[in-house]
């Protein structure tokens, strides 16, 4: 069960760069130990809630049901990949904000909640905090069936270089930790595909894909307590041997902010975050 961070870790946010944001959280799972600041602050999710959404897929139909090969087709990419064709098809079969609604139930989530009613089909603008990133993989790994832990584990530890998008989503844990790790991205406002010579490149075929507006750079308003307007840019995830630590560092960066600046600031947070943590 998580604890309360030490207070002493709430000053941290002092010393972020410029016009950033961030809330914070690492659990030992182990010790039972927690590092975190803002942790509770509400963030629109991006694609983290695609972890949710197989969660959700996954227990809806219980340890024995086998996927059918076109679900899987569906599920690990978004999984490994960030698909957000993918995360669309099943958003929309599997209830669209009900899929939240069931999530905050099972899990016991304080800061998650769906996308606000105009937006039901936005899937990336369900509120979340690192907090509840946090309990939800503490959730998947400690009180989830097995097969479902493997599953969505398994596919995160398969983690690619390049989004489907096109995007580099190596920043953040996958830079600045050990391996190994399994890891979940979240990103908005950057556009619907890099900037042309931003481009992430990996021997394996990518595709830009016509999704639902998660990602566009084109400014909505703000939506009680959660930022639907500025740049957000989220990593997640467990590291270690037996996924030993979890990690969710969510932040939001200005308009201004192009994709490589937000992408080299919060790796160097979440390294030092994970320093601190295990101080």
């Amino acid at each position: 069960m998580l604890v309360a961070p030490t207070t002493a870790a709430t000053a941290a946010t002092s010393d972020l760069p410029e016009g950033m944001t961030a809330g914070y959280l690492v659990l030992d799972r182990t010790t039972g130990k927690t590092h975190g600041a803002n942790a509770h602050r509400q963030y629109r999710s991006a694609s983290l809630v695609k972890v949710l959404i197989a969660l959700d897929y996954l227990e809806a139909r219980g340890p024995g049901y086998e996927i059918p090969d076109d679900d899987r087709a569906l599920l690990e990419p978004m999984l490994r990949s960030s698909n957000d064709d993918a995360a669309s098809t099943l958003w929309v079969r599997d209830g669209w904000e009900e899929i939240i609604k069931r999530s905050v139930a099972r899990i016991g989530l304080s800061d998650t909640a769906p996308p606000p009613a105009e937006k039901r089909g936005t899937w990336g603008y369900t509120a979340t905090s690192a907090a509840d990133m946090v309990k939800t993989y503490e959730y998947i790994l400690e009180d989830a069936h097995p097969k479902v832990r493997d599953f969505i584990m398994d596919n995160l530890h398969a983690s690619t270089r390049c989004g489907a998008d096109g995007f580099d989503q190596s920043f953040g844990i996958p830079s600045a930790l050990p391996k190994p790790q399994g890891v979940k991205q979240g990103w908005s406002g950057y556009g619907a595909a890099p900037a042309p010579g931003e481009e992430c490149v990996s021997s394996t075929s990518r595709s830009v894909l016509a999704s639902p507006e998660v990602r566009s750079a084109t400014a909505v308003a703000s939506s009680g307590d959660v930022d639907l307007t500025n740049r957000v840019m989220h990593t997640t995830g467990a590291v270690g041997e037996g996924d030993r630590r979890i990690v969710a560092v969510l932040t939001s960066e200005p308009t201004t902010l192009g994709w490589r600046d937000s992408a080299d600031r919060i790796t160097e947070l979440t390294g030092k975050v994970y320093r601190q943590a295990l101080a």
